[in-house]
C-alpha cells in the first residue's frame, strides 16, 4: 500500500494512529532502501529480528509496446529455501497498487515469509514504480490543497494528475507503462532471470489483480497461486451497494453490544446523518502543516473518505462508532488527530494512479456504479480515486479484454476474512467461480489482512505450497467490539 491517504487502497495512513509500530517501520525500510546494491545483505524485520538475504535486479522495457523504451531496474529481496530440495521460487505480489515486497517482509507478514523458506525460496518483489523499483521521480505537488468535499477533492486530483503526468513524460518516463499488462510482464521476466521453469504466485488485493493477469498471459509459467483478499479483473472500482451490505453486517454485529445499540440505535443512518451535515456545512478543521498550522475545510466527502479507509480490518472498523458519534455531537476537531496532514494525502505517488487508471472499468460495471453511488451510504468517495480519474489521461485503458474473466486450471488456494470491508465477499465471490483447481480458506471475524490474521493460516500456505493436500478450512476469531468512549 502506499501511504496516500487519497489512494482507496491506502488504510496504513488513515489508521496510523491505532498503528503506532508504523513510524520504527518506516525508519527501517528507509535505512533499507537506501543501499540499492545487489548482492546478500542483513534483512531486519520491523520487530528487529533478523536474516541474510539477497537483493537481486533485472531490467526490462519500461513500456514494452514503445520501440526503444528506456529499460528499468525491476528490485527483489531473496530469501534463501531452507530445504534440500526446494520447490518453484514463491514470488510475493504486494497490494496497493504501490505496495511493497520488501516492506511487507518487514511487518507482521514477516513470520510467514521465514515459515515458507521451508518449502522454496521466497521473493519479495518490488512492482515497477516501487520501493527498489522506483524510476518515477518524486513530485511535490502545485495545485493548492482543496476543501475535502466531493467537487473539490475531485477536481484537485485531476488536475494535479494531470500535471504531473506532464512532468514525468518530460522527464523521460514513459508513465504509459505503469499498468497491470506491464506488471504481469515483469514477473515473466523475473521466471526467467531466475532461471527456472515456474514459478508459483503468493498475493494480496492488487496483488490478486496482478496474478490474474499473470494467469492470463503466463499461465504456462505458474504452478501454484496463493490468493487472499481477492480482486478481480473487473474490480478496481467496487460496487458501492457491496459497500452498503457489508456496513449492514457491520450493524449487525454492533447488536451484540446494548451500550451500543443504545447509543447507535443504526450505525448506517448515524454515517448518512453526519456526511449529509458536513457536505452541506464542512467544518474547518486545523492541521499540522511542513510550516506550521494549516486550516482545511472539511465536508462530508472526507469523512467518508476516512470511513472508507478504516473499514478495511476490524481493529480500524471498531473506532467508527466513537468517531461519528463525536462527529455527530459537533466535535470536529478529533478529525486532526486521524486524518494525515494535508501535505501527506494530497500527493500523487504516479505508480498507483497509473494502474487504476489503465485497468479501469467495464461500461455496464460502471453504469451500476454510478447508479448504486447515489444512494450507498459511503457514495463514491469508497473507491477514490477511481473513477474520479477516469479518462483525466487518454489512451491508457487497457480495454474490455484485459478485464474478461478465464477459466483457471492452476491450483489455488484462496482465503478470505469474513470482516473484510475492502474486498467484500460479494465480489471475491465473482472471482473465486473462476477457479477450476481451489481450495478455500475463510477467517470468521478477519479483515483484509488475512493472511496474519490467525495463526493457522502461515501453516496452511506451507502445506499448500509444498504440494500437499488441503482441504476447505474455516477459522474462527473472536468478534470485534466497538468502543463508544
Amino acid at each position: 500500500m502506499t501511504h496516500t491517504f487519497l489512494n482507496r487502497r491506502s488504510i496504513l495512513a488513515a489508521a496510523s494512529l491505532a498503528l503506532p509500530g508504523l513510524a520504527l517501520l518506516s525508519n527501517t525500510v528507509r535505512a533499507q532502501e537506501a543501499q540499492p546494491e545487489a548482492g546478500p545483505f542483513r534483512f531486519k524485520a520491523g520487530n528487529g529480528e533478523e536474516v541474510d538475504a539477497e537483493r537481486g535486479f533485472f531490467e526490462v522495457p519500461e513500456d514494452r509496446r514503445i520501440p526503444g523504451s528506456r529499460r528499468i531496474r525491476i528490485g527483489y529481496v531473496r530469501f534463501a529455501s531452507t530445504s534440500k530440495d526446494p520447490g518453484p521460487p514463491i514470488i510475493y505480489l504486494a497490494g496497493g497498487p504501490g505496495g511493497s515486497g520488501p516492506r511487507t517482509a518487514m511487518g507482521p507478514r514477516f513470520p510467514i515469509f521465514m515459515a515458507l523458506r521451508e518449502v522454496a525460496d521466497v521473493i519479495a518483489l518490488d512492482q515497477r514504480g516501487v520501493g527498489l523499483s522506483s524510476h518515477i521521480p518524486d513530485r511535490a505537488s502545485t495545485t493548492p490543497f482543496p476543501a475535502m468535499t466531493h467537487a473539490g477533492v475531485t477536481a484537485w486530483y485531476r488536475e494535479e494528475m494531470q500535471k504531473a503526468w506532464i512532468d514525468w513524460t518530460r522527464a523521460g518516463v514513459a508513465m504509459t507503462g505503469y499498468n497491470t499488462e506491464q506488471n504481469a510482464d515483469d514477473i515473466e521476466d523475473l521466471r526467467r532471470h531466475l532461471g527456472v521453469e515456474k514459478v508459483n504466485l503468493w498475493g494480496i488485493s492488487y496483488g490478486t489483480h496482478l496474478a490474474l493477469s499473470v494467469l492470463k498471459r503466463h499461465p504456462n509459467s505458474i504452478g501454484r497461486v496463493a490468493m487472499a483478499s481477492l480482486e478481480g479483473q473487473d474490480q478496481t472500482i467496487k460496487r458501492p451497494a457491496h459497500i452498503d451490505l457489508f456496513l449492514d453486517r457491520v450493524d449487525h454485529l454492533m447488536w451484540q453490544d446494548p451500550d451500543v445499540r443504545a447509543a447507535i440505535p443504526n450505525m448506517p443512518t448515524l454515517m448518512r446523518r453526519v456526511h449529509e451535515r458536513l457536505e452541506a456545512d464542512p467544518a474547518t478543521v486545523a492541521f499540522a502543516g511542513e510550516n506550521g498550522p494549516v486550516d482545511v475545510k472539511v465536508g462530508g466527502f472526507g469523512v467518508q473518505l476516512l470511513a472508507s479507509a478504516l473499514v478495511a480490518n476490524p481493529p480500524q472498523l471498531a473506532m467508527l462508532p466513537g468517531i461519528y458519534l463525536a462527529l455527530d455531537a459537533g466535535k470536529t476537531d478529533i478529525l486532526a488527530s486521524i486524518i494525515p496532514p494535508p501535505h501527506r494525502y494530497f500527493r500523487i505517488s504516479g505508480m498507483s494512479e497509473a494502474m487504476d487508471i489503465a485497468s479501469g472499468v467495464s461500461p455496464a460495471r460502471l453504469a451500476l456504479i454510478s447508479q448504486e453511488a447515489k444512494t450507498a451510504v459511503l457514495g463514491d468517495a469508497f473507491n477514490m480515486p477511481m473513477p474520479h480519474l477516469r479518462n483525466a489521461i487518454p489512451g491508457v485503458d487497457l480495454g474490455d479484454d484485459f478485464r474478461a474473466p478465464i477459466r483457471i486450471e492452476t491450483p489455488a488456494m484462496l482465503v478470505a476474512g469474513s470482516l473484510d470491508g475492502r474486498t467484500p465477499l460479494e465480489e471475491q465471490a465473482e472471482v473465486i467461480a473462476q477457479f477450476q483447481n481451489k481450495t478455500q480458506v475463510l477467517v470468521e471475524n478477519a479483515g483484509h489482512n488475512v493472511f496474519e490474521a490467525h495463526p493457522e493460516v502461515q501453516s496452511l500456505l506451507v502445506k499448500f505450497f509444498s504440494g500437499a493436500p488441503v482441504g476447505d478450512t474455516r477459522l474462527t476469531l473472536p468478534p470485534p467490539t466497538f468502543p463508544i468512549s
